[in-house]
């Protein structure tokens, strides 16, 4: 007798009830049973609030005192996790080396799958082991699954030098739960295509991810309310975000925020400090440095109610609701 499937009971592997008979319906109809699914999915996610946050003050707390965060995946979730980093520096002007994203199957994977690159847990060590992890980083192993053996591997050579551990899954089952420093586990149940894991999972890991890298970026000042301060102005609409930021933060006509940030090297954050303090460029900069590059505490200033009037003050604030 052939030996029993050990994936057979995952519930990423199981067959959905509502969607049966998809091979028979008309396209409008099979987007409602994968809207109907996407719903599930999104209170899977909720259920997990408390963790999220849980991870974002680790994660916060390491970036804060020098450490990095690292994605291990493979497939879908390996492509999540390099996705995500890719998309950190430019957003928040951070150092390439800060998020960083591993693969099995190395970068290639990322445009051509090699799926059996998944089970090699030798090279999920090894690939983590050259990053040289310490104690100071945080590794976030990405399976949908809860069994890719990459992921494990690399997990494993990150907690053998005191990395912090984070494991996001789409099985609440998984037993690496005692293996890691706090899991998130996402019960969006079976797939509208049985196994395809790029679809309710991928999509709730992407969430996921998102809210693990903005909130943390959020918390260590990457941010001015809602508004992209530490933007990397390498492309015209990126130089164009930079000069409307820094219009509504000073009220400068937008010529005069394009002269300011010339003066100030397009540093954003630079440019609004000189504005608000008329310090020359050196020593914004320096009192960024003392503020911890955060706006609010080097101005001592709140951009929320400008922010209210420029939008009419339809919303109020969170101390009134």
């Amino acid at each position: 007798m052939a030996p029993r499937s050990k994936w057979q009971q995952l519930p990423t592997e199981a067959i959905n009830p509502a969607s049966l008979a998809i091979d028979k319906l008309p396209s409008a109809e099979i987007i409602d049973v994968m809207l109907g699914e996407d719903r599930k999915m999104l209170a899977a996610v909720a259920r997990e609030r408390e963790r999220i946050a849980l991870a974002v003050d680790i994660i916060t707390q390491a970036l804060r005192k020098g450490g990095r965060l690292v994605f291990v995946g493979a497939g879908t979730s390996g492509r999540l996790g390099i996705l995500e980093a890719a998309e950190i520096p430019p957003t928040f002007g951070t150092d390439p080396d800060l998020v960083q994203g591993l693969m099995a199957g190395g970068k290639s994977s990322v445009f051509q799958g090699r799926e059996g690159a998944e089970d090699r847990y030798d090279e999920g060590a090894r690939t983590v082991a050259r990053m040289r992890p310490t104690k100071r980083d945080v590794f976030v192993g990405v399976s949908a699954s809860g069994m890719t053996q990459f992921v494990r591997g690399g997990l494993a050579s990150a907690r053998t030098a005191g990395a912090r551990i984070i494991f996001v899954t789409c099985d609440p089952a998984t037993e690496l739960q005692t293996f890691v420093d706090l899991t998130i586990a996402l019960g969006v149940g079976p797939e509208v295509i049985a196994g395809s894991t790029r679809l309710k999972a991928g999509t709730a890991t992407k969430l996921v991810l998102n809210m693990l890298t903005t909130a943390s970026m959020v918390r260590i000042g990457k941010t001015y309310g809602n508004l992209m301060v530490d933007v990397q102005s390498s492309s015209e609409k990126l130089k164009d975000r930079a000069r409307r930021i820094v219009v509504i933060v000073t009220g400068l006509e937008y010529d005069q925020a394009d002269t300011l940030l010339h003066r100030a090297h397009w540093n954003v954050k630079a440019a609004i400090v000189m504005q608000k303090t008329d310090l020359s460029y050196t020593r914004a900069l320096s009192r960024l440095r003392k503020a911890d590059g955060v706006v609010r505490e080097a101005l001592g200033e709140d951009i929320e109610p400008r922010l209210r009037e420029l939008l009419g003050a339809a919303v109020p604030s969170r101390d009134q609701a």
